[in-house]
């Protein structure tokens, strides 16, 4: 995968996104991810804190699934 970015599923936990990167939000501002960093976007949906992960997760047992589904 030469030049892209990979997203890892942690197990019950969020997408982790290695950086350098930028997120943008609906209103337009940027938030930059460095190089020796990773955002941490939420996957339970309980995140008081969305896009990001605030470890809600861990307290309401999410339970992902298992296995990423393949494209179709």
């Amino acid at each position: 995968m030469a030049n892209g970015k990979r997203i890892q599923a942690s197990q019950n936990g969020p997408y982790l996104i290695a950086g350098p990167l930028t997120i943008v939000d609906p209103q337009g501002n940027e938030l930059s991810v460095p190089e020796d960093e990773a955002a941490a976007l939420c996957r339970c949906g309980a995140s008081t804190t969305k896009p990001f992960c605030d470890g809600t997760h861990s307290k309401i047992g999410f339970d992902a699934a298992e296995a990423a589904v393949g494209n179709s």
